[in-house]
This record gives C-alpha cells, sequence and structure tokens, in this order.
C-alpha cells in the first residue's frame, strides 16, 4: 500500500470531494466546498515528492520531471478512483486529487431529469454538458454512457483525460481511452473514431476549435456525440462554439450546430442549506427548429426566452432551478442570489450576514429569556 493511500481513505470516509498535498502544509480536504486542514505537521517538498513519485511509473516520473506538472488517474482497490493532477510550485510539489466513487452514479442519484433519458435516446446529434470547473460535469457525462450501456446495444467510444469512472461491459460495448497513454489528442482520437464503427461518441472536453469541428461533424454523420465545455449557461455555450471560428466561416456552423445540437445541459453545484452536502441546479436547452433559426439568424441573446417558452417541453432556466430549491428550503436565498442570472427575482429570500447574526442573536435572547430563573 502507498503511503498516499491511508489520507485518501480518510478523505473519502468523511465525504471529501478533493484532497490537496501541499509542500508546507498539512493535508487539505474540500468536503461540501469548504476547506479543512487535517491536523498533522507541514509536509517538506522531500515527503511530497515521496508521496507523489510512490504512485507514479517511470514513464509518468520521467513526464512531470520535464513539465513540471501532470494529469493521471489513481486507482484503490475497494475504495475509490481519483483524478490527479500533480504540479510545482514555490515551496515544491504539490497533488490534488478529486475523488471519483463508484458505482456510477444513475440520474436519479445526481438530480438529473428523466427527461435526459429520452435525450440520450437519440441516434444522432451533439448533446453538451457544461459548467464551471468542480460542477461535476464528469460525473454527468459518465452517468449519460452508463444509461446508454445498460439500456442500449451500443458501441461507445470514450476520449477522456484522464479516465475517470471505469464503465462495465453491460448491455453494450464501451471503449475508453486516455489521452497521452492511448490516443496523442482529442483531435486524433475523434478522427479514428470515425473508423471505428461507434454508434455514441464521449468526448471529455470540447477545448479548441478543431475539436469542436470534429464533434459537430461526427453528430452529422450518424453519430450521438456526447462532450463537455466550461461554460456558465446554454446560451453562452452556443455563442463559444460560434465564437470559435473565423468570421468567414461562422454563417456556416451556425446552420450546421443548430440542425445538430440535440441539448445543452448546464450544471452548478451548490451549499445545502442544512449544510449537509450538495444540490444540483441546472437548466436545460432542447433543441428544435425555433431554437435553429435563432442560431442560423445569429440571435442567440433570444435563447433564454425560448427556454421561458419551452417549459411545457421540459425546458428549465438556471433561475427556475434556483428558485425549485431556495422554496423548497433546499438552499438560502443568500446563494440563489450570488448564482442567478436576475438576481432581482431572489432578492426578498436573500439576507446579508449582519441580519442573520442578528436574527441568530434574537432568537437566542428569546429562548434565554422563556428558562426559568433558578
Amino acid at each position: 500500500m502507498a503511503a498516499i493511500d491511508s489520507l485518501l481513505q480518510r478523505a473519502v470516509q468523511i465525504g471529501a470531494s478533493d484532497v490537496q498535498v501541499a509542500t508546507g502544509s498539512p493535508p487539505i480536504v474540500r468536503r461540501f466546498q469548504q476547506l479543512t486542514r487535517f491536523k498533522a505537521n507541514p509536509l517538506t517538498a522531500a515527503q511530497t515528492q515521496h508521496l507523489l513519485y510512490e504512485i507514479l511509473t517511470a514513464e509518468q516520473r520521467a513526464i512531470f520531471e520535464k513539465d513540471w506538472e501532470l494529469d493521471f488517474a489513481y486507482e484503490i482497490d475497494g475504495l475509490a478512483r481519483f483524478r490527479v493532477n500533480a504540479f510545482m510550485q514555490r515551496y515544491g510539489p504539490q497533488i490534488c486529487f478529486r475523488v471519483i466513487r463508484q458505482p456510477i452514479p444513475t440520474f436519479e442519484q445526481l438530480g438529473i431529469p428523466e427527461l435526459m433519458k429520452k435525450v440520450c435516446d437519440n441516434h444522432q446529434g451533439l448533446i453538451l454538458v457544461t459548467g464551471g470547473s468542480g460542477a461535476g460535469k464528469s460525473t454527468t457525462l459518465a452517468s449519460m454512457v452508463d444509461f446508454i450501456n445498460t439500456h442500449k446495444a451500443h458501441h461507445i467510444l470514450t476520449c477522456e483525460d484522464p479516465i475517470e469512472y471505469i464503465h462495465p461491459i453491460k448491455k453494450g460495448a464501451v471503449n475508453q481511452r486516455q489521452l497521452s497513454t492511448h490516443t496523442k489528442s482529442y483531435k486524433n482520437a475523434l478522427k479514428a473514431a470515425l473508423r471505428e464503427d461507434p454508434d455514441v461518441i464521449m468526448v471529455g472536453e470540447l477545448r479548441d476549435l478543431e475539436t469542436i469541428s470534429l464533434a459537430i461533424s461526427a453528430s452529422e454523420t450518424g453519430h450521438l456525440v456526447i462532450g463537455s465545455m466550461n461554460t456558465s449557461s446554454a446560451h453562452k455555450t452556443v455563442d463559444k462554439i460560434i465564437d470559435s471560428y473565423p468570421p468567414e466561416q461562422q454563417n456556416q456552423i451556425k446552420s450546421m450546430l443548430g440542425e445538430s445540437l440535440k441539448a445543452v445541459f448546464t450544471q452548478r453545484l451548490l451549499p445545502r442549506a442544512d449544510g449537509q452536502g450538495l444540490v444540483m441546479a441546472y437548466e436545460l436547452l432542447l433543441g428544435n427548429l425555433q431554437l435553429a433559426n435563432l442560431i442560423k439568424d445569429g440571435k442567440t441573446f433570444q435563447i433564454p426566452n425560448i427556454m421561458q417558452m419551452g417549459k411545457t417541453q421540459g425546458m428549465r432556466t438556471m433561475d427556475d432551478s434556483l428558485m425549485h430549491f431556495v422554496q423548497g428550503g433546499y438552499i438560502s436565498g443568500d446563494v440563489a442570489l450570488r448564482n442567478a442570472a436576475n438576481p432581482k427575482t431572489f432578492a426578498q429570500f436573500a439576507q446579508s450576514k449582519a441580519a442573520q447574526q442578528q436574527v441568530a442573536a434574537e432568537q437566542a435572547a428569546a429562548q434565554a429569556a422563556q428558562k426559568p430563573q433558578a
């Protein structure tokens, strides 16, 4: 057992999502978006390097010493897998672990709407999962692949950086490829995928023009393509795709994107009001003729209006999701206010910290006054 394993076991046991092992600091865990330091002595550079090198292959060590940063996956049998990033900082090495728990969560466990099952039934087209760093996009992608693998006899190809969730043999067949280990780039993997008889292609991240272009082309040629992007809303996702192309190509891509886009699912993980975990707020844009025409005409600023009018079809804005959670008492008004597209809608639910403290003090004073005198 590697020396780092006991620390990772403790982190998993307390429900941490991330572990940071840094030179000059005790180990730090992130639980429900809050950082906590373990009670331990600060690690020296030599100690951190030993913890890192013990879990690297010789090839990975050579890459790290050449580039001073490295992405890889690590697994503790029977516990969890971890997405790992190692890098150099001014005090020495640092290692960041993201916990990847098995088995793969279902749509119901994640809070993904039932309608997404129908979206995943498409035989071709483009489905995008978007959100910021740490929003849970990889888990949602894995859940979508697992749903298809469970219910469809499809050949699914994935390209990931690194491979996070392991997909077992079910009704379909899943071949997983990892950047730097099984393919040189997303671009190469997508080009090759078209000759590898896939029904579904999952791309870990659409991060550059060539990858985006190949994904859209694949979605037009009889494949269902699922991928993620680091964007904060559905309409910003569409804008980012179009803006990644040179001006002279944008009219063509607007037409292609409008025809191929099946859904944009944007998600955020928000702290629960009771402090007992996170909830996933989301917005959902579904592809239809009206959306295709808006994209083609360059009127993407009207996409939020389509989502409002499409509620009966299952579309949802982020503010709709926030309102559901704040009215149900799942999140605080302040959390809703910070994440809202239209903050005025949530002003009535939000209290400043000073106001919250005042209310708490008044409640404590009232309780004290009700106690019988000794």
